[in-house]
């Protein structure tokens, strides 16, 4: 738990894209802002200008307006600058968030009071190689899947744990999960639940045929190599982004990320557990996982 520190005087507030009732939130929760004193750049989360501006650090907060997919993405621009979230909650589940959409007065006002405290969630690095040579690299907050595409055919999976090779995987999947994604897909696939600040990388295989059927809990300082065997399409998503196309022999390498999403939190440190059990009871396919099981 890191205890609050930072006075707010530029603040960035961003909404889905296609959230017309969260753009016109947002303008009335920067209208008070600017009324006191505070600077805002307030935009869609796609805009340059927004993503730009928290991503190099000349915002001091980031306000979120949306649900979990929001926060994923609003952790993405704001870790490389440390720039801490409020997450104002517009979705379906919010697990991520912590105010809903009436809170947002009080909770400004704690804010600016200094009464809260950043809660920081560990991120995955994950670069592609193609024939050696570096083909894409990014920052998971959840996690990063590697699977099969739209053919109904499993793949290879030669998976190395620091250069030792642990397990020829032939399934649908590999979740590599941090903590905080250990309540999403990871979870929906039989993995454990972490505690959110806890710095594991959680390896998770899904559908696996005739292989490891168990999950691994790994230390962060873990290197993680999958080598990726198929005839057919395969696929990496990270944090249920839109896939990218995996060639035969591809390698995909994942590892603890030196970035971190800070998150602005008003609730005591429990609020994890206490919200759990709601959480699960909300969500559809998890209940149906926990059933299948």
């Amino acid at each position: 738990m890191a205890k609050a520190l930072t006075e707010f005087t530029s603040i960035a507030i961003a909404v889905h894209p296609k959230s017309e009732q969260a753009y016109t939130l947002a303008e009335e929760i920067g209208a008070s802002l600017e009324a006191q004193g505070k600077k805002v750049l307030l935009g869609r989360m796609d805009e340059s200008i927004l993503r730009t501006g928290v991503n190099n650090g000349q915002q001091d907060l980031l306000i979120a307006l949306g649900g979990d997919g929001t926060m994923l993405r609003a952790g993405h621009i704001s870790a490389p600058a440390q720039v801490p979230i409020l997450g104002i909650n517009l979705g379906r589940y919010g697990f991520l968030t912590e105010i809903q959409r009436d809170e947002w007065s009080a909770a400004l006002k704690r804010l600016l009071a200094g009464d809260y405290w950043i809660e920081k969630r560990m991120m995955l690095e994950v670069v592609l190689y193609r024939q050696g040579k570096e083909f894409g690299r990014w920052h998971a907050l959840n996690d990063a899947v590697i699977s099969r595409g739209v053919t109904i055919r499993p793949v290879e999976l030669e998976i190395f744990i620091n250069t030792r090779h642990l397990s020829t995987l032939v399934a649908d999947a590999i979740v590599a999960s941090t903590a905080t994604g250990s309540t999403a897909y990871a979870m929906a696939a039989g993995g454990p639940i972490l505690s959110p600040e806890l710095r594991n990388i959680i390896l998770v295989p899904v559908a696996p045929h005739l292989s490891i059927e168990q999950s691994l809990v790994l230390e962060e300082s873990v290197q993680i190599s999958v080598t990726v065997h198929t005839s057919h399409e395969a696929v990496i998503s990270i944090d249920g982004q839109p896939a990218i196309k995996v060639d035969n022999d591809d390698r995909v390498e994942i590892r603890a990320s030196e970035n971190m999403v800070r998150f602005v939190r008003f609730q005591d440190p429990g609020y994890f557990y206490r919200n759990l059990i709601p959480y699960m009871d909300q969500n559809p396919a998890i209940k149906k996982t926990n059933v299948r099981n």
